[in-house]
């Protein structure tokens, strides 16, 4: 793997932290750390493990929480929030890194319908900011919606790859899935989307 010309491999774990946040598909809380503690987790790559948080980390921490909204959970457990909330803390903690990317593996899985709705938005908005952001999905609509390029992989073979609105068509999504696929377009708006015939 390669990144603006140079093999990922040879860069230090520290440039690689500094480059590349990422962002799991669930994350179960073991120890009760306040959702700022955790944010700030995301400032390691920019001290060492055994520093303590300096004055700009805290301010990249509480701006990173504020820009997900979550900014009054600061203090509360991570136990003690939301599947959805734990998720923008997640947000929140890569983005306190400063990255340059940011991969997110199924960033909505498990999520109810207004969630995955919230996390996405923040996902695009991360993108239009001017990160790199690389996401994994099961659902073809997240993708049409927000992904600029989309590459449909299968059992390790690759089906598709290019622009996500010319990629994400029946045909392709019957290869992948292994399933009829039906493509629905709204009238009024001219959006597309899928769903299994």
């Amino acid at each position: 793997m390669r990144l603006d010309g140079h093999a990922l491999s040879a860069r230090s774990i520290r440039e690689r932290a500094r480059l590349i946040a990422y962002v799991p598909q669930n994350h179960a809380a073991t120890f009760a750390f306040s959702v700022e503690s955790v944010v700030l987790m995301g400032r390691t790559a920019h001290g060492n493990l055994f520093s303590r948080p300096t004055a700009k980390d805290r301010e990249v921490a509480a701006a990173a929480l504020e820009r997900f909204g979550i900014a009054p959970l600061a203090e509360r457990p991570c136990t003690m929030i939301s599947g959805g909330e734990r998720q923008l803390v997640l947000l929140a903690r890569a983005l306190a890194q400063e990255p340059q990317f940011i991969v997110l593996d199924e960033p909505t899985a498990s999520l109810d319908f207004g969630n995955q709705g919230k996390v996405m938005r923040e996902v695009r908005a991360l993108a239009i900011s001017g990160h790199g952001v690389l996401f994994t999905t099961h659902d073809p609509n997240q993708a049409l919606r927000l992904a600029d390029r989309a590459y449909l992989l299968r059992n390790g073979e690759r089906i598709a790859e290019g622009k996500a609105d010319a990629v994400l068509k029946p045909t392709n999504l019957e290869a992948l899935y292994d399933a009829p696929i039906r493509m629905l377009t709204d009238r009024a708006t001219g959006q597309c989307g899928f769903l299994p015939a």
